[in-house]
């Protein structure tokens, strides 16, 4: 079936892994399909019985032995059945509890390492699709399929001419399967690529609400909207009507050809070739024979749903593999060092950043300053290990960030992106990073550190204010102090700060200073991407960026003269002025 579904390098094969690992389970409903099957012979068997033996003896004893005997047997039957269906949605879940953490991990991996494979979420919807399918009836029509031919041997051994009918009945309904997968291919996948345009551009409206309004850019937003919805739509419609007119020709033609059959067999009885239980016994026979094939027509918009949402994660899954689990190594508390470093966005082919190289001891903070545009955010997703490096390697302590897992290598650093998000919960829990195992007095002495701890008492609930979604209850200078508590919280060993202050006041920017002189002062490093040259009042050295490229590194001082001496440079007007600024 496949390999572990934790095995590196084989991810291809994880959906298979799992699949296997309910082996035991298909077994079981293969077993039930096989006893349902031949119990799915009663009614034929009991109304032919009834129309060969018990009217013409008119013996109303063997009437009711057989009336018993059927009613036990279809009560067993719905026994199976049910049994069968219960089996079948523990498959689906079991499947599902095994595949998705695999797959969340996937969803958190997809936006920082392959942000061009489509909508973030698609992963977790297709493990739905699939899960889905394996919990309801469609599979069952897979496990009966191989008993048709064991139903047109019976059918054949009635008479030679019903069995031929239901067999070219049993043929043209596998035509119409076949077309239903050759029509059905290109509309469903079409129609999942602009429902996922769709929903990505419902959620950029929504995240970008204010903006879009305040704008007037509302209107045409929402005309893009609707082009893309109405084309959702029209896909929509097609594959629904496609799917609805085959499941009808399926339909029509079962009911077609029960008829057919009863006129066949009638022809054999007035020719006296057969008996007349056998006209009914092979009605309700050839109906039983074709219902898998009929089944399968009308699940079969959801086969291929399911059918490409695991081709889908499959691929997924093998350009993000499982990471190798490294040898644990000891906190670093030493130095980081930035050799020839080379990278760029994932996706895209030409680097950002080119060629860095500085070091830094503990105890050191740093100022990276430039113009926009010059790399200066690349170089800090590079620090905190959210870009890997095309060229040249990040060490602390010596051992590159790949030498860590990521969970563990998070716990030594701290990062204030940019764009600051908090994640729906209270203020306690964004600062402890949603550790379970947070103490209280961890959590304030972050808050203390970025110096928001009364800020927070301040607020209704103190620390157990909700933040509301993305932090809608709190004002963006609150929301970047409180990502600033969450950045330190631990004390970790590297703090990267990304514009800590450009959305803080004069008592932020104090507060921001404190805080890069005190990870400075417990040993740690602090690097501090700035535009806003107050930012620069706590660190010692400097780094100017510009197109990507590194212009000085050394003491803050004799860069920030060296920056301002090459100001016949025309390329760097932007860092002349901030340093001036600086220096002042």
């Amino acid at each position: 079936m496949g390999t572990s579904a934790n095995q590196p390098g084989h991810a291809g094969s994880e959906l298979d892994g799992a699949l296997s690992q309910c082996r035991s389970a298909f077994i079981a409903i293969a077993g039930f399909s096989a006893i349902l099957n031949i119990l799915a012979l009663t009614g034929s068997l009991f109304m032919m019985e009834v129309y060969d033996r018990v009217l013409p003896s008119r013996s109303v004893p063997t009437l009711i032995g057989l009336l018993i005997l059927a009613m036990t047997l279809y009560v067993f039957q719905g026994l199976m059945d049910a049994l069968r269906g219960r089996l079948l949605v523990r498959i689906g879940v079991r499947v599902d509890q095994i595949m998705s953490d695999r797959v969340y991990a996937t969803v958190m991996r997809l936006p920082i390492e392959a942000p061009k494979r489509g909508a973030s979420i698609q992963p977790l919807r297709d493990l739905d699709t699939l899960r889905s399918y394996l919990s309801g009836p469609g599979p069952t029509a897979f496990f009966d399929l191989p008993w048709v031919p064991f139903y047109l041997a019976i059918c054949f051994a009635f008479h030679f001419w019903i069995g031929v009918t239901v067999l070219a009945g049993a043929l043209v309904l596998i035509s119409l399967t076949l077309l239903s997968e050759l029509l059905a291919r290109n509309s469903s996948r079409d129609s999942n690529r602009i429902g996922n345009e769709r929903a990505r551009l419902s959620e950029t409206s929504r995240r970008n609400a204010e903006a879009l309004t305040a704008m007037g850019m509302t209107g045409w937003v929402a005309r893009r909207w609707q082009m893309l919805n109405r084309q959702f739509l029209a896909g929509l419609n097609q594959s629904s009507d496609l799917a609805a007119a085959l499941s009808a020709v399926g339909r029509s033609f079962r009911m077609m050809l029960q008829s057919g059959v009863l006129a066949v067999g009638a022809y054999l009885v007035i020719n006296q070739q057969a008996t007349a239980g056998v006209i009914i016994a092979s009605s309700i026979l050839s109906a039983r024979a074709l219902g898998p094939v009929d089944l399968a027509i009308s699940h079969w918009r959801s086969f291929v749903g399911a059918r490409q949402a695991r081709e889908r994660l499959n691929k997924l899954l093998a350009l993000l593999p499982v990471r190798r689990v490294p040898t644990a190594l000891p906190k670093p508390q030493r130095s980081l060092n930035v050799d020839s470093v080379s990278a760029a966005p994932p996706d895209v082919p030409r680097a950002v950043v080119q060629e860095l190289t500085f070091a830094l001891k503990a105890g050191s903070g740093l100022g990276v300053i430039g113009p926009s545009a010059s790399g200066k955010s690349s170089l800090a997703r590079v620090l905190v290990g959210l870009w890997q490096p095309a060229r040249g390697t990040v060490r602390l302590d010596g051992a590159t960030l790949d030498q860590w897992m990521p969970d563990e290598l998070g716990r030594h650093i701290g990062y204030l992106p940019q764009d600051v998000e908090l994640v729906e919960g209270t203020i306690a829990e964004n600062i402890s990073r949603f550790d379970p195992d947070a103490s209280p007095e961890g959590i304030i002495a972050a808050a203390r550190a970025a110096g928001v701890h009364e800020l927070v008492l301040g607020l209704p609930q103190g620390y157990d204010t909700e933040i509301g979604e993305q932090g809608s209850a709190l004002s963006a200078g609150q929301q970047q102090r409180v990502a600033l508590a969450r950045a330190l919280y631990g004390d970790p060993f590297l703090v990267v700060l990304d514009e800590p202050n450009s959305n803080l006041d004069v008592e932020g920017d104090e507060a921001l200073t404190q805080a890069i002189l005190n990870i400075r002062a417990r040993g740690a490093i602090a690097i501090v991407v700035a535009h806003r040259p107050s930012a620069l009042a706590g660190v010692d050295h400097v780094l100017a960026l510009n197109g990507g490229r590194q212009q000085a590194f050394g003491p803050k001082d004799e860069v920030l003269a060296k920056v301002l001496r090459r100001d016949a440079a025309p390329a760097a007007p932007k860092i002349v002025h901030a340093t001036a600024q600086a220096r002042s």
